[in-house]
């Protein structure tokens, strides 16, 4: 329910928490605050940006987001026909008391968490603008404070929503966002980022106060049953945020204006339709068999009606009146068609896939690679295994994750829609659609403690005609089984559309679209993207173009998206069925050995020493747990390599044994023996005695500092100090026997001593 309301007659100050001036000035009256208790966020408005139609400032904890919405007075130019959204989010580093890096210590480009979030506000805003209002409208978030505890990302969605709410600009809100979290099987409301690490959901749902408008997020395999339950307790949880802003905008009363809209004129429409239906051909050229054949039909229609209209109507004509007709034409013909007929434009069913192909291993030298075919939409994916060093380290000023050692880059260059354009750039939709794929196969990655590779996942979108994202999903799982990546189970993902007839604002009639092509997706009303495994939902997301979708109608869209799932996982797991039990030869080999905790140091050694030239040595990595628990991971190049880290690194943690035999180099020479280096660190003595079968006279005549010799250990004593002998390992080497050295007899027999009167001294001259 809603928590107090703050009257305009109290100063506040800007963040909406009350404070007490002598001196209130006009402008601190227009302060507004609502407060939801139950969430304990707090909404504001009236006292920052007051030039901005409307603006708001919304905080939970100490975590703070400021968002404006602002309206152009006039179109960008008289031809435009389209409707330029742009919503920008960002973080500053002053909010979590940070300078940013780089050499000008100022915020650069935004970072793919700004870009996410900046495309989740943005989709459930658009669909609510009126239709034919083109005048440009932005909206730009400022993370101003975060206590490194509670997410940003939701509170700049509701922000945004009071803002245009609160603002004169034409908007049919107000939505409510939530993040909702699963710990331990019971729901949480916005999960803080421990919670959010236990949690096997992460959802986050956006609807007004009758249907759901977005979803996004990913889970843990969950069931379809429980992710039905957890969107209907996401959708109860948002109607107190709903109530608020409502309550904020009746405080603020402030009158919507009217905006002129961009329609099609009447006269140009008749024309268009008029020559569309001669002979059908319109529809005619919209239900060819393929996405070329209907594109170039339809531009030969638009043609012969650009020429009609310019004819029939002369100097009025306005050549972005036929665009306009044709969207509505287009739009009639593929939506009446499916409603009434259930006829799609390739001819298939509603429930129908796209004929599928799938190949694994299309490429040398790279470590794993598909190529995954629906229809027209083509994805070749590749996969990469690196160190622990490739892991991309994570500048996040909002707290979480510090690194990422999963990665998924999604490129859509011009050519998969045979066009030219911009190339080499990644656009905002390349990043979104790479991090749905990414969250998607995230929890069927075997844990780093059993794998302990980075991987990277690069998808070349060759073809496009619906869905590409996933594409990218199921091409990426074939390419990391045919990598060796020993993942839990498959992932497959897939798209289902909607096209809806409504009466008096309800949905009276409808139909759930299968694997829906380009067009459908852009005509259609729904874009309901679900990947799971056999065993349950990983990832999704829904973008609609109509104003919320019923909740009954997103339970049949989910379950008709589970079965198509496992037609597609049965296509895929034909191809191949499991990891491979190898890696690529060209892949990078690792291995996860322990050794004792007091071992660590003599690994590392002095300033890094060892751990320095074993890398130098043998060409490989390695690695050393944190924790202190001993665990070391060697990435090399090949298997040579390998085996020799592997055995650098034991001879660090092993200890010197009885009667084993030693190749060990001469650290210190002394006058009764050497002190031989077996294993790095521990020494033993080589006792003069034990040099060589014959007497040695001088330590030097047999070895110098620095030699290597063969010794063998032929005792430890109670307090650890080692015997070595080099006679014992000659001997062994030569199949004798070995015997301790006798004790060393004296060459010159002793001197009798003499009696004691004849030593001389007082004795010698008796008296006088």
């Amino acid at each position: 329910m809603l928590g107090r309301c703050i009257s305009p007659q109290q100063n506040q100050n800007p963040l909406g928490n009350p404070v007490q001036h002598k001196n209130q000035t006009k402008h601190m009256k227009q302060q507004h605050s609502v407060t939801i208790d139950e969430l304990g966020i707090t909404i504001s408005t009236g006292s920052l940006a007051r030039l901005a139609n409307g603006s708001v400032t919304i905080s939970k904890g100490e975590t703070t987001v400021f968002v404006s919405a602002t309206a152009a007075e006039e179109l960008r130019s008289p031809d435009q026909d389209f409707f330029p959204l742009t919503v920008d989010y960002r973080e500053k580093f002053a909010a979590a008391g940070r300078f940013p890096g780089g050499y000008f210590r100022r915020e650069g480009k935004p970072s793919d968490k700004e870009i996410l979030t900046s495309r989740l506000c943005d989709r459930p805003l658009r669909p609510l603008f009126p239709e034919g209002f083109l005048n440009e409208v932005q909206v730009i978030g400022l993370l101003l404070s975060a206590d490194l505890v509670n997410e940003p990302d939701v509170l700049m969605v509701n922000a945004a929503s009071a803002a245009l709410l609160c603002s004169d600009i034409p908007w049919n809100g107000p939505i409510g966002c939530i993040r909702l979290g699963r710990v331990e099987g019971k729901f949480v409301v916005n999960p803080t980022h421990e919670e959010q690490f236990a949690s096997d959901l992460d959802l986050i749902y956006v609807g007004n106060e009758r249907d759901m408008m977005m979803i996004e997020g990913s889970a843990d395999q969950i069931p379809e049953a429980d992710f039905i339950a957890a969107l209907e307790y996401a959708h109860k949880a948002i109607q107190p945020i709903i109530a608020a802003q409502r309550k904020l905008a009746s405080l603020c009363a402030k009158k919507k204006r009217v905006f002129p809209l961009v329609v099609c004129e009447p006269k140009a429409l008749a024309i268009c339709e008029r020559v569309a239906a001669e002979g059908d051909q319109l529809k005619k050229a919209i239900f060819l068999a393929s996405k070329k054949e209907r594109g170039d039909a339809v531009k030969a229609v638009v043609e012969k009606s650009k020429a009609a209209c310019q004819a029939e109507l002369g100097a009025v004509f306005d050549a972005r009146q036929i665009k306009i007709a044709f969207e509505k034409l287009q739009e009639k013909v593929y939506r009446s068609a499916i409603i009434e007929n259930g006829q799609r434009a390739d001819g298939r069913g509603t429930n129908d896939l796209r004929p599928i192909s799938c190949q694994v291993d299309v490429l040398p030298r790279v470590h794993g690679s598909a190529i995954f075919q629906r229809g027209e939409t083509q994805g070749l994916v590749l996969a990469t295994l690196g160190t622990s060093k490739d892991a991309q380290d994570v500048d996040a000023i909002t707290g979480g994750a510090k690194s990422k050692s999963f990665l998924l880059h999604y490129n859509f260059p011009p050519f998969s829609v045979g066009e030219t354009g911009r190339f080499g750039m990644t656009s905002r939709r390349e990043t979104g659609h790479g991090n749905l794929a990414e969250r998607s196969l995230l929890s069927v990655l075997p844990s780093e403690q059993d794998f302990p590779y980075s991987i990277r996942l690069v998808s070349e979108i060759m073809e496009s005609n619906g869905s590409t994202s996933m594409a990218s999903v199921c091409g990426g799982t074939l390419a990391l089984m045919d990598a060796g990546v020993p993942i839990k189970a498959p992932v497959a993902g897939i798209s289902c559309g909607l096209v809806t007839e409504e009466k008096d604002g309800k949905v009276v009639k409808h139909r759930v679209l299968t694997d829906i092509i380009g067009a459908e997706d852009h005509y259609g009303d729904m874009d309901f993207k679900i990947c799971g495994t056999t065993e349950g939902i990983t990832g999704f997301q829904l973008d609609l173009k109509i104003h919320g979708l019923p909740i009954e109608i997103a339970k049949e869209a989910i379950m008709q998206n589970k079965v198509t799932r496992d037609q597609i996982l049965g296509y895929m797991v034909s191809t191949l069925s499991a990891p491979r039990a190898e890696l690529k030869p060209c892949a990078p080999r690792t291995h996860r050995l322990k050794i004792p905790s007091d071992k660590i140091g003599a690994l590392i050694g002095p300033g890094g020493k060892n751990i320095k030239r074993i890398t130098e040595y043998t060409g490989c990595q390695l690695d050393i747990d944190q924790d202190d628990s001993g665990w070391v991971t060697i990435f090399a190049t090949d298997g040579e390599k390998l085996a020799r880290a592997i055995n650098e690194v034991n001879l660090i943690s092993a200890q010197i044994e009885l009667e084993k035999t030693y190749k060990g180099v001469v650290r210190s020479v002394k006058e009764f023996g050497a002190f031989v280096e077996c294993l790095p660190g521990q020494e033993g003595l080589v006792h003069i005695s034990e040099l060589a079968d014959f007497r040695v006279n001088r330590v030097e005549d047999i070895v110098k500092l620095g030699d290597e010799i063969i010794v063998k250990c032929v005792g430890i004593d109670d307090k650890g100090r080692v015997r070595l002998s080099r006679r014992a390992a000659i001997a062994e080497k030569e199949g004798r026997e070995y015997a301790p050295a006798p004790k060393p007899a004296f060459d010159r027999p002793e001197r009798p001593r003499r009696p004691f009167r004849e030593r001389g001294g007082d004795n010698d001259g008796g008296e006088g």
